[in-house]
């Protein structure tokens, strides 16, 4: 009987499931994972797969961003008011944010080149990997999913897409920041007040310094669900193929490409 398992038998291995996700790499732009990097540090990372070091450079852009002031700052400026941007900015905890924000977007770039040389020979030697796997909690399996779906599903809570395509880990990490985050900007409760018509209320109940993390994590759980589910649905056509072919292809069957 063959072995369709992950052994560790091979150099390389395009993927691996288990019951907290399905983690694999795929060829990527390095300009994009860096640009994400760029608009939130950690989420580069996130998007390789990197999870510790992504979840460190998360936290680590939440906690020095709210003791610079960079949100107070970025808000100033956006209304014009360019020398209380200067002064509302606390440039001890700024000084340790540049280096450590720069860091993230060069290694996520590097990193994204590495992997994809890495995806390159691992694709070459086609190694056979595990698409099932049942624990005492969870059962994750390779299958196709609506790309549509993750993105609508992330637009209604952060988290809820990789909690579709099974990215436990992020999808956990994601939904408790966003929880954070509606708690301290009273988004929600601005909300409420809006629709009972309370709009000056509804302003000034908001807290904006927290408010502006919610473009970048909301962009970033729909973008990260979309593709991963693009590329999931990839990864089980390509798992669904190689078992068909060495388990009834016969040896001798060869396709005669076609001469140019």
């Amino acid at each position: 009987m063959k072995n369709y398992t992950n052994d560790n038998t091979a150099r390389r291995y395009i993927a691996h499931v288990s019951t907290l996700g399905t983690t694999q790499i795929h060829l990527r732009n390095p300009y994009i994972i860096a640009w994400w990097s760029a608009a939130f540090p950690g989420f580069g990372h996130l998007l390789l797969s990197k999870y510790l070091r992504g979840f460190v450079l998360f936290i680590w852009e939440v906690v020095i961003n709210l003791q610079s002031n960079i949100n107070v700052a970025m808000i100033h400026s956006f209304q014009g008011d360019i020398d209380m941007a200067k002064e509302s900015l606390n440039t001890k905890w700024l000084l340790i944010y540049i280096p450590v924000y720069i860091f993230a977007i060069w290694d996520s770039y590097r990193t994204t080149v590495d992997l994809n040389k890495i995806y390159i020979l691992a694709e070459s030697e086609n190694h056979t990997f595990n698409s099932f796997s049942m624990g005492a909690m969870e059962i994750n399996y390779l299958d196709k999913r609506n790309p549509i779906m993750s993105i609508i599903w992330s637009l209604f809570m952060p988290g809820l897409g990789q909690l579709y395509i099974h990215r436990i880990i992020v999808a956990f990490f994601i939904v408790t920041w966003t929880v954070v985050f509606f708690y301290y900007s009273h988004l929600l409760e601005s909300i409420s007040l809006l629709f009972l018509g309370e709009i000056q209320k509804a302003t000034n109940v908001l807290n904006p310094e927290w408010l502006l993390f919610f473009p970048s994590l909301y962009g970033f759980a729909t973008y990260d669900a979309y593709i991963n589910t693009v590329e999931n649905n990839k990864l089980a056509e390509k798992e669904q193929k190689n078992f068909l072919e060495k388990t009834y292809q016969h040896s001798d069957f060869y396709i005669e490409k076609e001469k140019r």
